[in-house]
């Protein structure tokens, strides 16, 4: 406060110099002047922030539609997966020998089989036709059986008789029929060629012998609906998809599926003009177009009432041509966005309103002092003298109840100040900080990165910024720091100002994203690798069970063939698990102890943890920890956590595992430890990759620990982990912290 009291004074005997002796004009042209200098100030405060506002708008709209394409762009990428494993599934039945030949005997055993495979995923019937065309042969949920042909299956026959149609797909319009007793549905079907082409002993080859067509039924709604319907674009938003002709396919809103797009919303609101909707509709969606835009409706999940939606569109390839059938959109009104909009505006016009502020005290002021200098300078410094104190107290409490890290440090990173809330952060008293250095503080090398970046602000005169992590306790947080240099009253930096903000939960979501986002990505790519696998291994599988009837069961060609099948259903097996992974299917879930799950868990490695000498500590709960999920992905979890832990005690140790709740019995935590050598810092950040692994070839497959996340996610928790090696502690090991949703009690 000393300080204040010499510098004041000073300042005010300068002005009054300055003004006395340099200043060209009256006392009234300087006020003009400066009202004239202030009204522009104003003026340009006020123009950018309307323009700023304006932007802001523009790029969180804009980003949240570009949200909303991304997820248009995966569902139509899942329809066109599973459009083409029923192609190919479609394609593998042509090939059987008891469908090429006619085989009475297996050709409705055949065709049952895959039905019984394909059922699931919107498949109705699956007819054959006669070459002839005088009969029939279906299999739908009532089982095999022949009947009259359909009119329309005559016109697929003499598309499939010709010859330039030979190992195509037809993929017919989309109508409405009548499905047995069922309600009305959107049947789409699928066409292929049967030619005689397989080679055996009892079917020799018979060049370009037409045998008739296979035609899948295919309900569009049903396929559609198992993909989309889970779309979710912020709160409300919902997905729907439409053919080339502007029919519904699928639709939150029901009535509308199997109506006209372009009919179907102005029936149901005649006062609202869609022509915006229709023109996106016409011209870019039915014409094969990706896009984002906006337009106007009069309803949404139950809201009435006309309203601005953003709408994300892509199209759905369900042929080789450049030409696409569908279209599926995301929508959701701009009110989804409007709240992060209205608190960045909030924050800007809090901003605005203290610069105008500013600017208009600072023009009174200067024009108050100008018209009282000459009578009553001495006595209005000194005024504005206790106002400054004032607002300096003001200040101070500003920066004391800051919920950021303010501190000040000199050119060695000593502390010269810190704010309560830093002091409290480090959970020590400002008074236990002030005057040590930032080795002392902070962890290294935290502590040296800060101390060699303050050193750069105090030589190069220019501020810095860095994001870094530090240690208090067990734990870690990630603080993004603003280093700024102080100015005395000589112009010389006489310390640096850092101001730092806890980012730890915003590096945590950055991270989960960005694990998303590869789980997404491998999904997809293991459904494609999959899918090359099954369809030769239905082939074996086929061609197995045809030559298992024709084998007498006492010979060696018996057994031989039987070893075959059972290899091929295993490998089979495997396919479907990895395939279950990335579809869309709905796991099983149950209320579980975990408790009761680690000890299924435990009582199956009890003989591998005895072998490798590793002790096991229970620290369970006494009360039963209960969560919602499905009790075989968890086990797995735990069962690829602790075979980790396994491989990094070689030669023994002890496994802990310990269970209980936090947050107030919202949240249950597992925790698994193990006295390792720890995760390397190297290896660290990906040690939940796809195919990354520390392991010998041949020991590890580098999925455990990328399929636990996986599960672990899709139940709705997180999994951290926390380790030590020999560089870093005597206590050396690894350990992994899940985190689940708990059961309300």
């Amino acid at each position: 406060m000393e300080e204040r009291k010499i510098i004041f004074p000073g300042i005010r005997r300068l002005f009054i110099y300055v003004m006395e002796k340099y200043c060209p004009f009256n006392i009234k042209t300087f006020q003009i002047l400066v009202g004239i200098i202030t009204a522009i100030l104003l003026g340009t405060v006020l123009v950018l922030g309307w323009t700023s506002s304006k932007k802001i708008r523009e790029v969180v709209t804009k980003d949240f539609n570009q949200q909303q394409l991304v997820l248009a762009q995966h569902a139509a990428r899942q329809i066109e997966n599973n459009l083409n494993i029923l192609k190919k599934e479609l394609s593998l039945l042509g090939l059987s020998p008891s469908i090429q030949y006619f085989e009475k005997v297996w050709l409705g055993k055949r065709m049952e089989i895959t039905f019984s495979r394909i059922k699931e995923e919107g498949i109705l019937e699956i007819r054959y036709i006669e070459s002839k065309g005088s009969r029939m042969h279906l299999v739908d949920s009532h089982g095999y059986q022949t009947a009259q042909m359909y009119p329309e299956d005559l016109s697929y026959l003499e598309w499939a008789r010709q010859i330039k149609n030979k190992n195509h797909t037809l993929i017919s319009e989309v109508s409405p029929v009548i499905h047995g007793n069922d309600y009305q549905k959107l049947i789409m079907k699928m066409v292929v060629p049967v030619w005689q082409i397989s080679v055996d002993e009892t079917n020799p080859v018979a060049a370009n012998k037409f045998s008739g067509a296979l035609v899948f039924v295919v309900d569009s709604t049903a396929l559609i609906e198992k993909i989309t319907k889970g779309i979710k674009s912020g709160k409300t938003g919902y997905a729907w998809v439409m053919d080339n002709k502007g029919t519904f396919l699928y639709h939150p809103e029901t009535v509308f599926i199997g109506k006209n797009a372009f009919e179907a919303r102005k029936a149901k609101k005649p006062t609202i003009s869609f022509a915006r909707i229709n023109e996106i509709q016409k011209e870019m969606m039915l014409t094969g177009k990706e896009g984002m835009s906006w337009y106007i409706s009069g309803w949404h999940r139950g809201q009435e009432g006309e309203m601005k939606k953003l709408i994300a569109y892509t199209p759905i390839h369900l042929t080789i041509s450049e030409k696409p059938l569908w279209s599926v959109a995301v929508v959701a009104p701009v009110s989804e966005v409007e709240d992060a909009i209205h608190s960045i505006q909030i924050r800007q016009f809090s901003l605005q309103a203290i610069i105008i502020v500013v600017i208009l005290l600072g023009g009174v002021t200067i024009i108050f002092l100008i018209l009282n200098w000459s009578t009553a300078m001495e006595q209005e410094v000194e005024r504005k003298t206790v106002e400054l104190k004032k607002s300096e107290q003001r200040y101070k409490s500003l920066v004391e109840n800051a919920e950021d890290i303010i501190f000040a440090v000199d050119q060695h990173g000593n502390y010269l100040s810190i704010n309560k809330f830093g002091a409290r952060f480090f959970n020590k008293k400002p008074e236990n900080i002030i005057g040590k250095n930032m080795s002392e503080i902070l962890s290294w090398p935290t502590a040296e990165e800060l101390v060699m970046m303050i050193q750069e602000v105090f030589n190069t005169k220019e501020s810095r910024q860095i994001t870094h992590p530090i240690k208090i306790g067990e734990h870690v947080y990630w603080l993004n720091t603003n280093l700024r240099r102080l100015w005395d009253e000589e112009g010389n930096i006489y310390a640096v100002l850092g101001i730092s903000r806890d980012i730890t939960e915003r590096k945590k979501m950055e991270e989960q994203m960005f694990h998303t986002e590869k789980l997404a990505s491998v999904g997809t790519l293991s459904a494609g690798v999959a899918h090359e696998i099954n369809n030769p291994l239905a082939i074996i599988l086929g061609f197995t069970d045809l030559l298992l009837e024709k084998t007498p069961q006492n010979s060696e060609s018996y057994e031989t063939l039987k070893t075959i099948e059972k290899q091929g259903l295993n490998a089979k097996r495997v396919v479907e698990n990895l395939l279950s992974f990335t579809r869309f299917s709905e796991h099983k879930e149950e209320n579980m102890d975990i408790n009761k799950n680690i000890e299924a868990v435990l009582a199956v490695v009890g003989n591998t943890l005895s072998i490798n000498k590793i002790k096991v500590q229970k620290k369970l709960s006494d009360l039963p920890v209960q969560v919602k999920g499905n009790a075989g992905e968890l086990q797995q979890v735990f069962f690829n956590i602790i075979n980790n832990a396994v491989s990094a005690m070689k030669g023994g140790g002890n496994l802990i595992i310990s269970t209980g709740y936090t947050d107030e019995g919202r949240i249950v935590e597992i925790k698994i430890s193990d006295t390792g050598n720890g995760i390397k810092p190297e290896h660290r950040t990906k040690i939940f990759d796809p195919l990354f692994t520390t392991k010998k070839v041949g020991e590890g497959t580098g999925l455990g620990l990328f399929v636990s996340y996986g599960i672990i996610t899709k139940h709705g928790g997180t999994i951290t982990f926390e380790t030590r090696t020999i560089e870093e502690s005597k206590e050396t090991g690894t350990s992994f912290i899940i985190t689940l949703p708990a059961v309300k009690q």
